[in-house]
């Protein structure tokens, strides 16, 4: 391998002495053609010395030009080239590869609402991180943005690599100190492996590391996902979805319903919840929760809300005296026009505001804390209210209770099922009944289907109960014939 490496200098250094003699050949040449004196031998030895100084000189700058487009020039790292690069390279040797790509949860929130500056030591510190995990194990790589990458090679690749991701998700379930700063962000890794020999170019590793790592962030983040051909058969269906999605959006396919929240005491309607359907030619209907996750990925989410509240206050315009309530997702909110955007369909459709109210999931403001405080605040300036959904599937506790303020608790079926033939799980609900109570919230059960479960919650303290005990949703025609009618039938138990 030296003699090689010295074979090889000796050759550069005689292609460089050779050019550099041609060159004072043809000066001497060109300078003799204008009858200028010949230099002679010695001269042309001075032009030639020249000439290699210079030309060595510029080669360099070359190699110091080659070197710097393949490191990222904010952390030192090797970037996406190097890493496409060393993918070649291991692949020609044969050898067993196992690649990961890793990115920031929560670092847009930090470059919006702390500056570029402050996202940028973050991720020269997460940089550093990812050398101390991966010290000689791994090849590290920043991509761009808040994406990075770490290549293994060799026997026990994919064992070796998955390791080295949960010791860097490990060091992210701390804040990190940041500038005299305590900053909260996650990171999902998605994982793909490679046996030795493998066709699959660099493109291919990272578009499966890609999809692995999306699988990460969907599954619920701060994990590590590994690549499954069942992936590409979800992203095809994923990808058939969004396009009759964006074809039931241009044809006016969606519809909304309406399930009302009786008062736990009277149980008259008090309320009705907006909830989206998306109905087939065979009869049978997409629920939001499959569809809307695409919607936020693909951007479709802003146009199919703003619908939806503008609707949904157009129907409710004359049920006087009832509440809406809506469901808006976390893209919604993080979005910093989406308060404009209320304001301005509040004010088209002439709906009261105080009789509006939003309805947002623990998740989001786990996630997000900072940006849906500020969106919080706005949206209340209107004087519409906000309800925390879902309550009691893991998230939220008392302190986010306490930060935020809600004007309505709901709780979540999944506690309130649990609660029925569970001690701990009712004494759990009625503990959080109780807290609401205290911060001035009001408290509604989903969900409901039985008269044991209206008994139950009703006697922990709540507000308002929803249910198919009482009503599924319905269109807004049939909304306005049970507004009409009065109260609905109940069993002797539930009243």
């Amino acid at each position: 391998m030296q003699s090689a490496t010295a074979f090889q200098l000796g050759y550069k250094a005689f292609v460089l002495v050779a050019v550099a003699a041609a060159v004072a050949c043809v000066i001497a040449a060109f300078q003799a053609s204008f009858g200028v004196r010949p230099i002679g031998f010695s001269g042309i030895l001075i032009y030639a010395l020249i000439a290699t100084l210079a030309l060595n000189f510029l080669l360099s700058r070359i190699r110091e030009m080659e070197a710097l487009s393949m490191t990222d020039s904010l952390t030192d790292l090797p970037n996406r080239r190097a890493l496409h690069a060393d993918i070649a390279e291991l692949r020609e040797k044969g050898e067993e590869l196992a690649l990961a790509l890793i990115d920031l949860d929560g670092f847009k929130a930090v470059n919006d609402h702390h500056g570029h500056q402050l996202g940028d030591a973050l991720l020269k510190s997460c940089a550093q991180t990812l050398r101390e995990v991966c010290g000689e194990e791994g090849r590290f790589y920043r991509l761009g943005g808040d994406e990075f990458a770490v290549l293994v090679s060799g026997k026990l690749a994919g064992t070796i690599l998955e390791a080295i991701c949960r010791r860097y998700i490990e060091r992210f379930t701390v804040p990190q100190k940041i500038e005299n700063r305590s900053l909260v962000v996650g990171v999902s890794a998605g994982l793909a492996s490679f046996p030795a020999r493998s066709r699959a170019d660099s493109t291919e590793m990272l578009r499966r590391a890609d999809i692995a790592m999306y699988a990460s962030k969907t599954g619920g983040r701060m994990r590590c996902t590994w690549f499954h051909k069942d992936f590409d058969r979800e992203r095809e269906s994923a990808r058939n979805l969004e396009a009759r999605l964006r074809l039931a959006l241009e044809a006016g396919e969606l519809e909304l319903f309406y399930q009302p929240l009786v008062d736990a005491r009277s149980t008259e309607i008090v309320a009705v919840e907006a909830l989206l359907r998306w109905p087939q030619a065979d009869g049978s209907s997409i629920g939001p929760a499959e569809f809307i996750p695409i919607a936020e990925e693909t951007g479709l989410i802003e146009i199919i809300g703003d619908w939806v509240l503008e609707r949904a206050c157009t129907d409710a315009l004359h049920w006087d005296g009832i509440k809406l309530s809506v469901n808006v997702s976390a893209a919604q909110l993080r979005d910093p026009d989406f308060p404009v955007r209320l304001g301005h369909i509040l004010e088209e459709t002439r709906f009261p505001p105080e009789r509006l109210e939003l309805e947002i999931t623990e998740t989001y403001l786990v996630g997000d804390s900072a940006v849906a405080s500020r969106s919080l605040d706005l949206i209340r300036r209107f004087g519409v209210g906000v309800a925390l959904d879902d309550f009691g599937t893991g998230y939220a506790s008392i302190g986010v209770l306490r930060k935020f303020r809600f004007e309505k608790l709901k709780i979540d079926r999944s506690l309130m099922v649990e609660a029925v033939n569970d001690e701990g799980s009712r004494t759990m609900m009625a503990s959080s009944i109780a807290v609401a109570r205290a911060l001035k919230m009001d408290v509604t059960a989903e969900g409901v289907e039985t008269d044991q479960q209206a008994q139950m919650v009703r006697s922990a303290g709540c507000d308002q109960i929803q249910g198919w005990l009482y009503f599924k949703a319905v269109p807004a025609t049939e909304i306005e014939q049970v507004l009409r009618g009065g109260t609905p039938a109940i069993s002797k138990e539930a009243s």
